[in-house]
């Protein structure tokens, strides 16, 4: 016996990418967070000097022709750091967003699909863990383990999988009684197979707009650790010790703090205006109109 997916009928791929379309500020936060990802990979070609380049000639000179951002305290080219910065900010928001989906992803299915105890148990720890105020545990655990782009990306993401769980808890729920799972059943499948091949492809739409959510969020603590001295360490630049290196002059050199406040600000703003507009093309309660 064969059964289509629930959602199919509902939408299809031309319809997700009609509605989609329809939400500008998702296609606008698409392009800007495409071309931020495209300065990020091309920043050894398009950077002008090296980020670690010292020219104490012109410590703290404002933007100009030679400087786009102006430079830092030690003459470093700030367009520069800025171009390098978006690789490493930009890396540990995307990686700790998948580590982040794929745990919550297996915490949420697990749960969902056998309930019962291991239910339950699952879903107490998640509620323990999300009572967790993250930000300090976060700042504390960065400050006894060694700084460094990995161990972010770790940290961040093993502690910021409990939403996803919850998002895919309920839509396996929903979905394990229905006929086409009964049928995989009875035809011999195992459990894990079912949930592999027969679950998660209908949770695939909610994993995804969770996923792309949590890059933001990924950034602003990474942008905070490195602001508080925690996360990635200099020579190597993020937007985080970028502003960090600029809090002392804020006032009298402000475009230090300028222009990587502002990326980061764009950043998250054009991930968090994608996720929206993933949500609302990916839902299928809706309706092509």
């Amino acid at each position: 016996m064969t059964e289509s997916n629930p959602q199919d009928v509902t939408y299809t791929g031309t319809s997700v990418v009609k509605r989609f379309a329809r939400h500008k500020m998702a296609v606008a936060g698409g392009i800007a967070l495409s071309m931020m990802m495209l300065l990020a990979i091309l920043a050894a070609v398009i950077a002008p000097y090296q980020f670690d380049v010292l020219d104490l000639d012109n410590m703290k000179s404002p933007p100009s022709r030679l400087h786009l951002f102006g430079t830092d305290d030690l003459g470093r080219d700030q367009f520069t750091r800025a171009l390098y910065g978006a690789r490493v900010s930009l890396s540990i928001g995307v990686f700790s967003a998948l580590v982040s989906a794929s745990v919550g992803t297996l915490m949420g299915s697990t749960a969902g699909y056998f309930g019962g105890r291991i239910d339950g148990l699952i879903m107490r720890f998640t509620d323990i863990v999300f009572s967790i105020p993250l930000t300090p545990l976060v700042i504390i655990l960065s400050a006894i383990l060694k700084p460094s782009v990995p161990m972010l990306v770790r940290l961040i993401g093993g502690l910021g999988w409990m939403a996803t769980a919850r998002i895919v808890r309920g839509v396996v729920l929903s979905i394990r009684n229905l006929e086409y799972i009964t049928a995989a059943h009875a035809q011999g499948a195992s459990d894990w197979a079912i949930i592999v091949r027969h679950v998660l492809p209908n949770a695939a739409a909610p994993i995804i707009v969770a996923a792309t959510l949590s890059v933001g969020g990924a950034i602003i603590s990474e942008s905070v650790l490195s602001f508080l001295g925690l996360g990635v360490q200099p020579p190597v630049p993020s937007w985080g010790n970028m502003l960090q290196g600029a809090q002392s002059t804020m006032e009298s050199k402000p475009w230090l703090a300028i222009f990587p406040g502002l990326l980061i600000l764009i950043t998250v703003l054009s991930v968090n205006f994608l996720g929206d507009g993933l949500r609302d093309a990916l839902d299928p309660r809706l309706k092509d109109r």
